[in-house]
C-alpha cells in the first residue's frame, strides 16, 4: 500500500506531501490542474525514464520519494535475492539532477533504473484508459487465468524445472557439437599427444639441462681455474695453507708470553682446517668435471626437442606444454567416450521432460476449471456495469511444446454487442467498454491474489449516469481487498471514494503550482456538487451530492 508520496521540483509542483489511506482514494481537479502530473513524478519512482526539462527550477535537483507498506505481498525472495534490507515499511527514492544524471534507492540501498522497476511493477499496477492494450496481451491474460487457478506454488515449482531442463538442452547441444568436432579431429589429437607424449616432458628438465649444458661447453676453462685455485692454496710451495701452517709455528713460541697471541693461534688452526677442506672440494668439482662432447651433443639435442615443441604449440616451458597433453588427452577422451556422456544426458532430459509434462498437465487442469469461474464473474460485472449483452470465451489450446509456463495457449475472445461474433478484444469493443472490461478482470484478480495498489487513471472515460455509478460501486468492492487510486471526473464515482483528494493550481506565488489537498466531509459535499452542476452549484446539486457521498456501500 502507498502510505505517503514525496514530489520535489517537478512539472508544476515545487514541494507536494501526499498521504494515502486504504481503500478507495479518489484524486479530483480541473483539466490541467495536475492530476496526472502527479502519476508522471509516481512513474520515475516505478523505474520510468526522466527529463531535466520538466523540472519546476532547473537549477535544483528532483527527488520523488514513495513510502509503501508491504506487509502481506510475500516480497522477502525479492530482497534476499537483490541483497536488499526488507523493511515492512519500504522507500523508494529516486533522484535526478538537472544535467539528467539520475540515482535510485530502496531503503537508502543503491540500485539501478532496471531493478526499481522490477520491484515497482510488484507494488502498483497503473491502469490508464490508453494502457488497455495490455487485456490483449497473451501473457497477461495467462497471468490472469493463473491467478484465479491460485497454483502459484505448482507454476513456480514448474518454471525452475523449466529453466533447468532448457539449461540442459543447450548443455546437451554444445555436448553434441564438442563430440562431433572431437571425432572429426581425432587422429589429429591422437598424433600431438602421441608426439607429446613420447617426449617424455618433465616440468623442470629444461632448466637442468640448460645449466648441464652451459657446464659441459665450459669445462675446460672450469677445470682450468680449479685447478689453479688448488695449486695456489694447497701444492704450491709457497701456498696459502704452507704459509699459514709457517704462521702458526711463529705463534705458537710466542703464545706462551702472551694470552692474546695464545687465542689467535687458535683460531689460525681453525681457518686452516676450514682453506684444507675448501681445497679438498675444489679437487673434487675439478675431478668430476670433464669434457665431453658427446654428453653436450645429448643435451643439446634434447634441448632443441624442447624448443622445438614449445615454438610449434606456442608456449614458453615445458608445464605448458604438459597442460597441452593433458588438454588433448581429453579431447581424445571426449572422442571415444563421448557418446556415453551424450546418451546419459540425454537420459537424465528425458526424465526432466516426463516431469515438466506432469506438472504441466496439472497446470492446464487447474486452468481448465478456472475457466468457467472467471467467464462467470466478468460477465456478471459488466452486466452490473451497463454490459449485459457481453460474451466472453476463453480458449485454452495446447502448444506444440513445452513453454516456460507449461502446454497452455490462452486467448480472451470478447463481444460487446448482442449477435456479434467474438474476436480480440480490441477489435470489438471500444474505449469506455474495454476500460469496463479490464476494471472487471482486475476485480476478479484481487479476489486471487495479493495485487499492489492499483491507480486507474480515468479510465471512466466514456460512461455516464447509472453505468457510471455501477462502475464506482464495482471500484467500491475492489477497494475492500487492495488500495486503490483513482483520478475521475464522475461525481457518482466520486462519492464512492473513502478519501477525496483535490488538486488544483495555486497563482498566488510568482510562479503557477500545483497543490493538492484532503477533503473534509463538507469539501467533498461541495467538490462533488461543483462536477454535478459547475462552480456555483445550487441546493438541488448540494443534496444530489450528499446522496452520492451517503449512497449504499458508504
Amino acid at each position: 500500500m502507498l502510505q505517503k508520496l514525496t514530489i520535489q521540483n517537478y512539472a508544476l509542483i515545487d514541494n507536494l506531501e501526499i498521504r494515502f489511506d486504504k481503500g478507495l482514494n479518489i484524486l479530483t481537479g480541473e483539466t490541467g490542474a495536475g492530476k496526472s502530473i502527479i502519476l508522471g513524478a509516481l512513474s520515475l519512482i516505478l523505474g520510468q525514464r526522466a527529463e531535466s526539462r520538466y523540472f519546476f527550477n532547473q537549477q535544483k535537483k528532483c527527488v520523488i520519494e514513495g513510502s509503501f507498506k508491504i506487509a502481506g505481498f510475500h516480497l522477502n525472495s525479492f530482497f534476499e535475492d537483490n541483497d536488499l534490507d526488507h523493511e515492512d515499511e519500504t522507500v523508494l527514492r529516486r533522484e535526478i539532477s538537472s544535467d539528467g544524471k539520475s540515482r535510485a534507492f530502496i531503503n537508502d540501498t543503491p540500485v539501478n533504473l532496471t531493478l526499481l522497476k522490477q520491484f515497482g511493477e510488484k507494488l502498483i499496477d497503473i491502469h490508464s484508459q490508453h494502457a488497455t492494450q495490455e487485456i490483449n496481451d497473451p501473457e497477461f491474460q495467462l497471468l490472469v487465468v493463473d491467478g484465479v487457478a491460485g497454483h502459484h506454488d505448482l507454476l513456480a515449482d514448474y518454471q525452475t524445472k523449466y529453466k533447468a531442463y532448457r539449461k540442459s538442452l543447450t548443455a546437451l547441444q554444445q555436448l553434441i557439437e564438442q563430440n562431433d568436432k572431437a571425432k572429426a579431429d581425432l587422429d589429429y589429437y591422437q598424433f600431438q599427444f602421441d608426439e607429446l607424449e613420447k617426449a617424455g616432458i618433465a616440468a623442470d628438465e629444461q632448466e637442468l639441462l640448460e645449466k648441464e649444458l652451459y657446464a659441459l661447453n665450459n669445462a675446460e676453462e672450469i677445470k682450468r681455474n680449479l685447478l689453479g685455485a688448488h695449486f695456489l692454496m694447497h701444492e704450491g710451495e709457497t701456498s696459502a695453507i704452507i704459509q699459514l701452517r709457517e704462521a702458526g709455528q711463529q705463534l705458537s713460541v710466542v703464545e706462551k708470553y702472551n694470552s692474546e697471541v695464545e687465542e689467535l693461534h687458535e683460531r689460525l688452526k681453525s681457518t686452516l682446517i676450514e682453506l684444507k677442506d675448501i681445497a679438498a672440494e675444489i679437487e673434487i668439482i675439478e675431478q668430476h668435471t670433464i669434457t665431453n662432447d658427446a654428453r653436450a651433443e645429448e643435451v643439446n639435442t634434447r634441448l632443441s626437442l624442447l624448443y622445438n615443441l614449445q615454438k610449434k604449440h606456442r608456449v614458453n616451458s615445458n608445464e605448458e606444454l604438459l597442460a597441452i597433453q593433458t588438454d588433448l588427452s581429453e579431447k581424445i577422451a571426449q572422442a571415444v567416450f563421448g557418446d556415453e556422456a551424450v546418451e546419459k544426458l540425454q537420459k537424465q532430459i528425458a526424465a526432466a521432460q516426463q516431469e515438466l509434462e506432469k506438472l504441466a498437465a496439472e497446470l492446464s487442469a487447474n486452468r481448465k476449471k478456472a475457466i468457467p469461474v472467471i467467464i462467470q464473474k466478468v460477465l456478471a460485472n459488466l452486466t452490473e456495469m451497463g454490459m449485459g449483452n457481453s460474451a466472453l470465451e476463453i480458449e485454452q489450446a495446447p502448444l506444440a511444446e513445452l513453454g516456460k509456463t507449461g502446454v497452455d495457449g490462452i486467448r480472451f475472445m470478447f463481444s460487446a454487442n448482442k449477435g456479434h461474433a467474438l474476436a480480440d478484444m480490441s477489435k470489438v469493443a471500444s474505449g469506455g467498454e474495454l476500460s469496463r472490461l479490464m476494471l472487471s478482470i482486475k476485480s476478479i484478480i484481487a479476489e486471487y491474489t495479493a495485487l499492489p495498489t492499483i491507480i486507474f487513471d480515468e479510465i471512466d472515460t466514456g460512461v455516464s449516469g447509472e453505468v457510471a455509478n455501477k462502475v464506482g460501486q464495482v471500484m467500491e468492492r475492489l477497494a475492500q481487498n487492495l488500495q486503490v487510486i483513482t483520478i475521475t471526473h464522475l461525481p457518482q464515482i466520486a462519492g464512492k471514494g473513502k478519501s477525496h483528494y483535490f488538486v488544483y493550481k495555486d497563482d498566488t506565488d510568482v510562479a503557477t503550482k500545483t497543490r493538492i489537498k484532503k477533503l473534509s466531509d463538507d469539501e467533498r459535499v461541495l467538490e462533488i456538487a461543483k462536477m454535478l452542476s459547475g462552480d456555483k452549484p445550487g441546493e438541488s446539486a448540494l443534496q444530489n451530492a450528499r446522496e452520492l457521498l451517503n449512497s449504499v456501500g458508504r
